[in-house]
C-alpha cells in the first residue's frame, strides 16, 4: 500500500507540473494579443499622423484661399471706386454738353433762326 501511495504522490506531483503547462498557452495567447494590440496602436498612430498631415494641408489651402479672397475683395473695391469715379466724370461731361446745347439753342432763338433749319456746331471745352 505504501507503494501505491508513493505512486499516487508521484502522480499528484506530475499533475502539479502539468498545471504550469496549461498556463503556458494562455501566456502565449496574451503575448499574441499584446502584439496584436501594439500593431493596432502603431497603425492607429500612423492613421492619426496622416490625418494630422491632411488637416495641416487643408489649413494651408484654407489660408491661401482666404488670402486670395482678401486680394480679390481689395481689387474689386478698387475697381468699384474707379467705376464710380468714371461714372461721375461721364455724368459731369453729359451735363456740360447739355448746358452747351441749351446755350446754343438760346443763341439761335435770340438770333431768330430756327434750330431745325440751321446747322449747330458745338465745340467741347476739353
Amino acid at each position: 500500500m505504501a507503494m501505491m501511495m508513493a505512486a499516487i504522490g508521484i502522480g499528484a506531483g506530475n499533475k502539479k507540473a502539468m498545471k504550469p503547462e496549461k498556463d503556458a498557452p494562455p501566456a502565449a495567447e496574451l503575448k499574441r494579443r499584446n502584439d496584436e494590440l501594439e500593431k493596432q496602436l502603431r497603425e492607429s498612430k500612423e492613421r492619426e499622423e496622416e490625418m494630422r498631415r491632411q488637416l495641416q494641408s487643408a489649413f494651408e489651402r484654407l489660408r491661401v484661399a482666404e488670402e486670395a479672397e482678401e486680394r480679390l475683395c481689395s481689387q474689386l473695391g478698387e475697381l468699384e471706386a474707379e467705376a464710380v469715379h468714371q461714372a461721375r466724370e461721364y455724368h459731369a461731361r453729359i451735363v456740360s454738353l447739355m448746358e452747351q446745347l441749351s446755350r446754343a439753342n438760346m443763341l439761335l432763338h435770340k438770333a431768330g433762326a430756327s434750330p431745325s433749319s440751321s446747322s449747330i456746331s458745338i465745340h467741347s471745352s476739353s
